[in-house]
């Protein structure tokens, strides 16, 4: 009966130091609540194709209506909807992209965060520090001021950053010459809801990816148990760089929204595809840096891990048989001897 109780116990136990590291990068904050009171999102991801469409449609479709319904005269001449490469897309293809990488990205870092602890990198005598680092990113996560100043963001310097572009030249379907803010009804859509989502949601990854990366810097800043002779030659923390590959989403929106710019001012603006040679390279470089570097943080960490102790199990008690080193060198000197005397009795004699 006891040892019963002390194995149920020791469940409860297990139950609970599992639930305390299992810690997801996108379960959590103000829109995800919101949403799930809005029937567009489960305790678990559940619904993304009802988010999907829902999201997708409230940016893109009203586009499509309103252009479609605009009857003035100054269609003529103006740059379709249809033929806008850059809209479609932003909202058909980037949208439900970094939309449907919370999935991905739940399933791949989720685990991760229990294998520092699985696999005994993170000591029991540092548990501590780590729960902190986890508590530490899920209130930041959860945050409702976070994601406000995401909100705040947006209808500013996204606005701000509007009225900087590129002087409309010719009649286009959300706007007309005189003016960025000589818009169409489907312009100010556009401008004042299709963007910000996108805007907003593209932030959030961006914030997301912060909290990851102070953790990680959290954690590397722990006594962790490398090994410098591990078998995935990593000191153990092949599992890391691996979970890189979660982010590949976002990496594939982003490029695929530079290349809907790039597209349009080729074929709309007779710029040449060189020119931008500048932002694409920008582009590679800093998001390779933006996934990867973090990980740089572990290579102090990995260059102090020792070698186990049991790959030379003897060689601590057999150094200290000697006296003096001296004696040892003496040893050693001899051994040397010998070998060379036993290679040269095997040389062919002319």
């Amino acid at each position: 009966m006891a040892a019963t109780q002390h194995t149920s116990q020791t469940w409860v136990h297990l139950d609970l130091h599992e639930d305390r590291h299992d810690f997801s990068l996108v379960l959590g904050g103000p829109l995800f609540q919101l949403l799930r009171k809005a029937h567009l999102e489960g305790d678990h991801l559940e619904l993304l194709r009802q988010r999907m469409l829902v999201i997708t449609g409230s940016a893109w479709l009203p586009l499509l209506l309103l252009s479609v319904l605009s009857t003035s005269d100054g269609n003529v001449g103006r740059l379709s909807f249809f033929h806008d490469v850059e809209v479609h897309v932003r909202f058909l293809i980037a949208l439900p992209v970094l939309i449907g990488a919370e999935l991905i990205v739940h399933s791949r870092i989720r685990p991760v965060v229990r294998r520092f602890v699985e696999r005994r990198i993170v000591l029991p005598q540092d548990l501590a520090r780590f729960d902190r680092a986890i508590e530490s990113a899920i209130r930041l996560r959860n945050s409702v001021l976070t994601e406000l100043g995401l909100f705040l963001i947006v209808y500013t310097f996204g606005l701000l950053l509007w009225q900087s572009r590129v002087p409309i030249l010719a009649p286009t379907w959300y706007a007309l010459p005189g003016g960025r803010w000589h818009l169409t009804p489907a312009g100010y859509w556009y401008v004042f809801v299709s963007i910000p989502i996108l805007q907003f949601i593209l932030l959030r990854w961006y914030m997301r990816f912060i909290i990851w990366f102070r953790f990680l810097w959290q954690v590397s800043r722990l006594d962790l148990n490398l090994v410098s002779t591990h078998p995935d030659r990593c000191g153990g923390l092949a599992f890391l760089g691996k979970s890189a590959y979660a982010f590949g989403p976002i990496l594939f929106a982003q490029g695929a929204m530079l290349a809907g710019v790039v597209a349009g001012r080729v074929l709309y603006r007779g710029e040449s595809l060189p020119s931008f040679k500048l932002q694409i390279g920008g582009f590679i470089a800093f998001f390779v840096f933006a996934i990867l570097g973090p990980l740089v943080m572990f290579t102090p960490g990995m260059a102090r891990a020792p070698a186990p102790s049991f790959l030379f199990p003897n060689l601590s008690h057999f150094t200290q048989s000697f006296d003096t080193p001296d004696q040892l060198a003496t040893w050693s000197e001899s051994i040397e001897h010998r070998r060379v005397a036993g290679l040269s009795a095997f040389r062919p004699t002319s």
